[in-house]
């Protein structure tokens, strides 16, 4: 496959949204809650902690959480919202320190974890955009968002989530029509047979030709792509749960988390985007 020559995002300062859980409350172990499903072995309420979390905030099941039935917890990731909230805006002050600030800590992070995965995106937009005026719109809005994050837990809690989101959604969408539309391939069975929100499920796509192609929310569970080049492929928001990716190429892809990456399969010939690190439950050959 071609080399591709990006603008590297974290020279726009990805570093303080990747997750440090040395410095957090465990605040994903306790802030949300799930039910018991392929994902997840028990249930939990919202606001109430783990029954595997000790009490120095660390997994006592780390080592073996999808054997013993807690997969959805390896694919997570907060942005680096969790030592944020814990540090920053409750100043090392743990939920079992001081009980009292537990609800407000907890809607805090869900908050926060929301504003910094917008940051992550902008990050990448900003960094992607073919020209400072495409690049102006994401700029601005992550100075925005920087500024409510730089106050306190009451500005956080007062962001209009909804309203960034849409805006951020349209950003987003600018960004990658910019970007793909220099490697739109229109040749039957190309980019052009693609679209947000499709359906692919269990879909054996090495056939296919994906380079530009819009698969933005798109159904990938479990589909081979295993040996693809998806240069320019916008898969922000794609469900890649068990989606073959042995020996593809997505250092070009679009709108990748590290969640996407940890959810499907992989190897050492994957190669991978800016700033997402190789899963270390993927085999090695």
């Amino acid at each position: 496959m071609a080399s591709i020559d990006l603008p590297d995002p974290s020279s726009h300062s990805r570093a303080d949204l990747r997750a440090n859980c040395g410095d957090c409350f465990a605040l994903c172990c306790t802030a949300f809650g799930f039910q018991r499903s392929a994902d997840f072995a028990i249930d939990k309420p919202a606001g109430t902690a783990c029954r595997n979390l000790s009490d120095d905030f660390a997994c006592t099941i780390h080592d073996s959480l999808p054997q013993r039935g807690f997969r959805g917890c390896t694919v997570f990731d907060c942005f680096g919202a969790g030592q944020f909230v814990s540090q920053q805006l409750f100043d090392d002050v743990s939920w079992r320190e001081s009980p009292a600030t537990a609800p407000e800590m907890f809607a805090a992070f869900a908050l926060a974890r929301q504003l910094h995965e917008m940051l992550w995106h902008l990050t990448e937009a900003s960094a992607r955009a073919m020209s400072p005026d495409s690049a102006a719109p994401a700029d601005d809005l992550r100075d925005r968002i920087a500024a409510s994050l730089a106050a306190d837990a009451e500005s956080v809690l007062a962001t209009d989530v909804s309203e960034l989101h849409e805006q951020v959604r349209q950003v987003l969408i600018d960004v990658s029509a910019e970007v793909r539309g220099g490697y739109q391939n229109e040749d039957e069975g190309g980019a052009s047979d693609f679209m947000a929100g499709s359906d692919h499920a269990g879909a054996d796509l090495r056939a296919m030709t994906l380079g530009g192609a819009n698969l933005r929310g798109a159904c990938l569970i479990a589909a081979d792509l295993r040996g693809m080049d998806l240069s320019h492929v916008d898969l922000l928001g794609a469900d890649l749960r068990d989606a073959r990716l042995e020996g593809a190429d997505l250092s070009a892809a679009l709108f990748v988390t590290q969640s996407q990456i940890a959810a499907a399969r992989g190897d050492a010939r994957t190669a991978l985007p800016q700033d997402i690190a190789r899963p270390r439950h993927w085999h090695r050959p």
